[in-house]
């Protein structure tokens, strides 16, 4: 009885059918346990333990006998293993054989099949029972036609010419024979020495079994609460994660509305950025460029002034000097006048005291940009950075309720592994082991004792034999050394007439214990070749547990034995197949025997790591961000009076059409070249050098007054340029960049909740992940690693061993051997009669006349 209450409590240990959990597994959350990408969770290793017996039987040289009687027991029935016919026989007669029942029709085809099946030892045994009944009659046939002078009875040789090859034909066969037997003989010796050799191995596997199952039933306990132990293992995770709430799920946030929400959001946020920060380098720019304008234009009108007095006083000295009396003789006066006529060409062409001052833009400006615009704006952005401290606010009360249902969680799996009374329940089992070993090693001096008794019988059946075969060649070595071929059959000599006598006694033997030896053999080929073919092969190749695992096979209300044995249930699907395999390959116990149809610890475990309040709390999480601004009202208003500073009321054609007007009216570094070569073509003398210093003149007046005003008309064009350019595109520019606020602020505050709900649903599934992590390597583990069952499969294949190959093989092979010397006996009989006739010495001989 403990034996089945103890394995069952060790294999179901930590284990539940409870109904009260039923509902809160099927309310609990599919949408949860989403495969997504969570950080893998590292649980160690089940303690695990090493198993002593190895099941697996080499049998050595005897091994080469035994496939030899394998074969020939598959010649005498090579028909494949009955499956189908044990079934059927089974089930009709399930409750026996009744009256006239062995007469139905089916119960007669199942017989005859049954029969045919048999044939082959039905033949032989048959063979075998006329050997045992007509040896003896034979015998005493031949004895009594001997004592009548007949059937070489009579002391009378008759002489013949080929007496001599006779003579050594029936020698050689005898030997021969003789030798054949000595084989046989050895076969079925080295047998049952074989059973004794290896009853002390059964010795070791039981024992070994036995530890394997106290391992088994100790490490038991360990395993499960290790597996109960890692659930703080995913529970620290979950809680390192909830304390990192702020950075994961804010985080998660953050990055979905900088980047993933398309179009809207990204856009927008990327066009803020831009547009806030060009705002703010135009009103930077515009600023520079209105006072370079300021500057530019100081400098043209100061400039201009100077210029305008070194041109008027470069003309007047030009024209006193063209008044020289020089210019008017001959070819001269015409250069004069022409140099005259140009005079008017050294004049101002700009006048930038007309133009009007900017000095009310660029005050407008400087008031606007006292205000710190890109100040604010990075307060905007820290606002929507700030998101993980938003987060991590919000959720303080969430974080600490599940921290608490955690907490209960664990307490819970580790409260209901310690419900069961599993280490009474182990402690009676290993007892129940204990007492069991004690019982079976009382039986092993009986056990001794009997194999003594059957070697000492399977001793005395070869010395038979061995009786037959001593007399056999003791009469050949006597008959062979005594034989004279000179001396007549009445005149033999003693050694000679002893071999002939040995040989008769050979005979007599052989006639007495040949019928017994074959009865011996009869029987134990009918039992061990039975159940070699009809136990051992199926059971070695587990075609026997297709015919156990048959529904309704064992009782006809029952539909799989196994189940119904251990759980009362014969209706789950559970085979003594499968669970073999299963424990071949040392899987959990909890796979082997199917026990999630009884004691379903998943279905448990869901229940309590995916708690329904867990689900509640978790589903109410809610990120409220309508609290988040990107840009202050002080920003928005710098903004648009940057866009009121009047820049766009500054008149810039009139600056650009002074501007495009040239400093002078003529280049005068043209003007002094060409002065200069005027002079040239003037003879030489004062005139020449007189124009020449005038040409000198105008280039230092170009360099010194020229230059430094076209580099600042320059720098002034550049400004009107720029300041035009962004006074047309300066309301545009600040109604995009307050738009594209106001629509980030919108999409973030009323728009985002997608967002967030997406990043909520993230954060938890990857909480929910961890937890499937430990339920998936509860599953694994209580499937793979938790009670490996590897002696229950040990147990099996030893019994398989001990029965099969220790025992069977070796009956098999002494009857295989014991019978083959039975058979021989008959030609052994025969030629020992023949060949005692030329040793023994005749009463009477021929007598020839000469």
């Amino acid at each position: 009885m403990w034996w089945k209450v103890g394995l069952v409590l060790v294999m179901c240990s930590g284990l539940t059918s409870s109904e009260a959990r039923e509902e809160h597994r099927d309310s609990s959350p599919r949408s949860m346990m989403l495969r997504v990408p969570v950080e893998t969770l590292d649980f160690g290793f089940v303690p695990s333990v090493v198993y002593e017996t190895h099941a697996y039987y080499e049998p050595g040289p005897i091994g080469v006998l035994f496939h030899v009687v394998h074969a020939f027991l598959y010649v005498v029935q090579p028909n494949p293993f009955p499956k189908d016919l044990i079934v059927k026989m089974v089930q009709q007669n399930m409750g026996g054989i009744k009256g006239n029942d062995y007469k139905k029709p089916e119960n007669v085809v199942l017989f005859l099949q049954a029969i045919f099946y048999e044939l082959g030892f039905i033949v032989l045994t048959v063979l075998g029972v006329i050997f045992v009944l007509f040896m003896p009659i034979v015998g005493l046939c031949f004895c009594v036609c001997r004592c009548c002078e007949n059937c070489g009875g009579e002391m009378h040789q008759r002489q013949k010419k080929n007496g001599d090859c006779l003579r050594g034909f029936y020698m050689a066969t005898l030997i021969a024979t003789s030798v054949f037997l000595a084989v046989g003989v050895t076969v079925a010796c080295a047998a049952n020495q074989n059973i004794t050799n290896q009853i002390k191995s059964t010795r070791h596997l039981v024992s070994t079994n036995i530890r394997d199952l106290k391992s088994f039933a100790n490490y038991t306990p360990a395993q499960i609460d290790y597996l109960s132990a890692q659930y703080i293992t995913a529970k620290n995770k979950v809680l390192s994660d909830l304390d990192n709430i702020g950075t994961l799920l804010g985080g998660q946030i953050h990055n979905h509305l900088e980047r993933e929400v398309v179009p809207a959001l990204d856009n927008a946020l990327r066009m803020t950025a831009v547009k806030v920060e060009g705002a703010i380098k135009a009103m930077r720019e515009a600023k520079e460029a209105l006072e370079s304008v300021t500057t530019s234009l100081e400098i043209m009108q100061e400039g201009t002034g100077r210029l305008q007095n070194s041109l008027q006083s470069e003309r007047a000295s030009l024209s006193n000097t063209l008044n020289d009396p020089a210019c008017s003789n001959g070819d001269v006066t015409h250069t004069c006048n022409t140099i005259r006529g140009t005079l008017s060409q050294l004049a101002l062409s700009a006048n930038f005291h007309g133009l009007p001052d900017v000095e009310a833009p660029l005050a407008s400006l400087d008031a606007v940009l006292k205000t710190d615009l890109s100040n604010i704006v990075q307060k905007g952005y820290s606002s929507f950075n700030d998101t993980p401290r938003l987060v991590s606010e919000q959720t303080k009360e969430i974080v600490s309720e599940v921290k608490g249902l955690l907490d209960k969680s664990g307490g819970e799996i580790i409260g209901f592994t310690k419900m069961f009374p599993l280490e009474p329940a182990l402690e009676n089992f290993t007892k129940f082991l204990t007492e069991s070993q004690k019982n079976i090693e009382a039986y092993y001096p009986q056990i001794d004792q009997l194999d003594f008794y059957r070697w000492i019988g399977c001793v005395v059946f070869c010395c038979m034999v061995v009786l037959v075969l001593a007399f056999n060649f003791l009469g050949l070595l006597c008959g062979s050394c005594g034989y004279d071929k000179n001396a007549t059959p009445t005149t033999r000599g003693c050694l000679s007439n002893t071999g002939g006598n040995l040989l008769m006694a050979s005979v007599g033997f052989s006639f007495i214990f040949s019928w017994v030896l074959m009865g011996v053999v009869v029987t134990t080929f009918v039992v061990g070749g039975n159940i070699e073919k009809l136990v051992c092969e199926p059971l070695a190749n587990r075609q026997i547990f297709k015919i156990i695992d048959t529904p309704y096979m064992v009782h006809p209300a029952k539909k799989n034995f196994l189940p119904g044995m251990l759980f009362q249930d014969p209706n789950i699907d559970l085979t003594i197949g499968s669970m073999y395999r299963d424990c071949y390959e040392n899987n959990g116990l909890y796979s082997a025997l199917q026990l999630e149809t009884k004691f379903n610890f998943n279905k448990f475990l869901n229940a309590t790591v995916y708690n329904p309040e867990l689900t509640k709390i978790f589903n109410s999480v809610n990120v409220d961000l309508q609290g988040m601004f990107l840009l202050e009202q002080e920003g928005k208003d710098n903004l648009i009076d940057f866009a009121n500073t009047g820049i766009g009321d500054i008149d810039y054609q009139a600056y650009l059409t002074e501007v495009n007007k040239g400093v002078t009216v003529v280049d005068l570094l043209s003007y002094a070249n060409e002065l200069e070569a005027q002079a040239d073509q003037l003879p030489r003398g004062a005139l020449e050098n007189a124009l020449k210093g005038h040409a000198s003149s105008i280039r230092q007046i170009h360099k010194e007054k020229v230059v430094p005003m076209e580099q600042a008309m320059g720098t002034l064009s550049q400004s009107i340029k720029l300041l035009q350019k962004t006074s047309r595109e300066l309301p545009i520019k600040v109604t995009n960049v307050l738009n594209a606020i106001e629509a980030v602020e919108y999409l973030i505050a009323n728009n985002a909740s997608h967002v967030v709900k997406q990043g909520t649903d993230k954060f938890i599934k990857n909480i929910v992940g961890y937890f499937s992590q430990y339920t998936e390597w509860v599953k694994h583990s209580l499937e793979m690693e938790i009670a490996q069952c590897k002696p229950i499969s040990n147990i099996i294949d030893s019994l398989e061993i001990i029965a099969c190959s220790f025992i069977v093989d070796s009956v098999n092979t002494f009857w295989f051997g014991l019978g083959g010397c039975c058979l021989l006996l008959i030609p052994s009989i025969i030629m020992s009669v023949k060949l005692g006739k030329f040793y023994r010495r005749m009463d009477t001989e021929d007598v020839y006349d000469e």
